[in-house]
């Protein structure tokens, strides 16, 4: 399949996720409101997703794509499945290892996750007991990610960008009667939550686990030995722990600071949903197709065809992440309202989580972005030079986080995560082009000037039009009435957005559907 059309098919899966998870999140929101119970869980539940995205979709993906990929161009089927058993073998040590600590110690652990906590011994010991329950999510979605990484490396992409569906299938199928019972103690709804994640987590395995086996390609596992291709990957995975997982960082540190206030890690985790939809959609297809790609391509000496598919790359993340960002930044109360205000989550709520979808919308096209370009290094097995640039990120997106937590809380985090992002992109971008690895031309800057031109007016047509709706948008209007208007608004609008891309010659249509038919 051509490399359009496998962004399409992962962004579409992906899509399905989001809207899915969008489900549950609007039942979640409506179960646990902003409030004590909610910051316990939400705060358990990203700790193993920290580490899941860290060890497997960070480190060992980042590490292990690459190096698959090349085996498997160079070597062959035989010697890349080897190479894949031996690597995962270690995976498999590290996480039990990981999970057997994270046990034993998930107390201190917390203490150093939400030290704000500690004022509340309540919140804080249902916080240890959530995340004792669903560490053990992390071993399943390692593993899950690591049969991804191999089935995305042979171009199959569907049943790694399916698990997610199966996920949030699994957690809405727990909420739905949890809303209808309305149990009178929060902490037992947050246990069955926590369980219905942790049996989420089994089914996505299964799900990948059959599906690398239909392929042929199951790897086979044995104790872990030490060699030179196991060497190699440690030395790519360790520091690409910082650099492949830096989103993830940024926000483990909001959630420490955030843990100061009440309500703030619930506030910031529902803005951060919303603003992962497009992220998800655009930035985790692109990033998940273009690594492998990149690697045949630089692993078979073909640099001409590798700097092609980074500019194709970037100009289809920009084309549909520009428009998000704008639509993120004009229209964030109406958003919030139609997919969250119901139940325990108010109309309060409602104003908090969309000035903090504000902040991060700022650097929504540089999530993306992130995306786009460290596969430019990691492809060439360089995680080192990406891993320093995520440091500084780190500490940046630390010291904002101080300076502004106090005066802006939530919205604060949010800022400082979006600014230390654009600062990583920016040491990203200037050191592929000082190493004559990736530039754009000017018809290229010219395409994304008049893409952001576009965004511009779609942003202002949202604004314009969610006004003249104030009082259909208002706080406790009839929701199906709200929903059609917003998607009556948002549908002109990206009329308006995809008829200006065509006009001003950014990126012709026909041109676009041509590349997506392309095999």
């Amino acid at each position: 399949m051509s490399l359009y059309r496998n962004f399409l098919s992962v962004g579409g899966l992906t899509l399905l996720s989001r809207l899915a998870g969008f489900v549950r999140d609007a039942l979640m929101a409506a179960v646990l409101g902003i409030g004590p119970t909610a910051d316990a869980f939400n705060a358990a539940f990203r700790f193993p997703n920290l580490f899941r995205r860290l060890f497997a979709e960070g480190a060992f993906n980042t590490a292990f794509v690459p190096m698959f990929s090349t085996a498997l161009e160079n070597d062959g089927a035989d010697s890349a499945r080897d190479l894949a058993g031996r690597i995962m073998s270690w995976l498999v040590a590290a996480i039990l290892v990981v999970t057997v600590l994270a046990e034993i110690f998930m107390p201190q652990l917390m203490l150093l996750f939400v030290p704000g906590f500690t004022d509340d011994p309540a919140k804080f010991e249902l916080t240890v007991f959530l995340t004792r329950l669903m560490f053990p999510y992390l071993a399943c979605m390692s593993l899950m990610a690591a049969y991804g990484a191999i089935l995305n490396s042979l171009d199959r992409y569907f049943a790694a960008a399916f698990a997610p569906v199966l996920l949030n299938i699994v957690n809405i199928a727990v909420l739905v009667p949890l809303a209808v019972l309305t149990l009178d103690n929060p902490a037992d709804v947050a246990f069955w939550m926590a369980m219905a994640a942790l049996a989420g987590g089994v089914a996505q395995l299964a799900l990948v686990y059959g599906a690398i086996r239909r392929s042929g390609f199951l790897p086979r596992f044995s104790w872990p030995r030490y060699d030179g291709d196991v060497r190699r990957f440690w030395i790519l995975a360790i520091p690409a722990i910082l650099a492949g997982g830096i989103t993830q960082i940024n926000i483990f540190v909001g959630t420490i600071i955030a843990s100061g206030a009440d309500g703030a890690i619930a506030i910031v985790y529902n803005a951060d949903r919303l603003y992962q939809l497009p992220l998800g959609i655009i930035g985790i297809a692109i990033g998940t197709v273009l690594l492998p790609e990149l690697s045949r391509h630089l692993g078979a000496g073909r640099e001409v065809e590798a700097r092609a598919t980074q500019s194709q790359s970037l100009l289809l993340s920009m084309l549909f992440s520009l428009p998000a960002t704008a639509a993120l930044i004009a229209i964030p109360v109406p958003i919030v309202r139609v997919l969250f205000e119901r139940g325990a989550f108010d109309a309060l709520a409602t104003e908090q989580v969309a000035a903090t979808l504000v902040g991060f919308a700022v650097g929504l096209p540089a999530f993306v972005l992130i995306r786009v370009l460290q596969p430019g290094y990691f492809s060439r097995q360089d995680t080192r030079t990406p891993t320093i640039f995520a440091g500084v990120s780190v500490v940046v997106n630390i010291a904002v986080s101080l300076l502004l937590f106090p005066s802006l809380q939530h919205v604060g985090i949010a800022l400082a995560t979006s600014i230390s992002a654009w600062i990583n992109v920016a040491c990203l971008a200037f050191f592929l082009a000082r190493r004559g690895h990736f530039t754009l031309t000017g018809r290229e800057l010219r395409q994304h000037g008049l893409l952001l031109f576009a965004s511009a007016v779609m942003g202002a047509t949202l604004y314009v039009l969610a006004a003249r709706a104030h009082s259909i948008m208002a706080p406790g209007a009839f929701f199906a009435v709200q929903a059609l208007a917003l998607l009556a608004i948002c549908t002109f609008a990206t009329i308006t957005y995809f008829t200006l891309v065509h006009i001003t010659g950014a990126q012709p249509l026909g041109q676009l559907l041509a590349r997506l038919r392309r095999r």
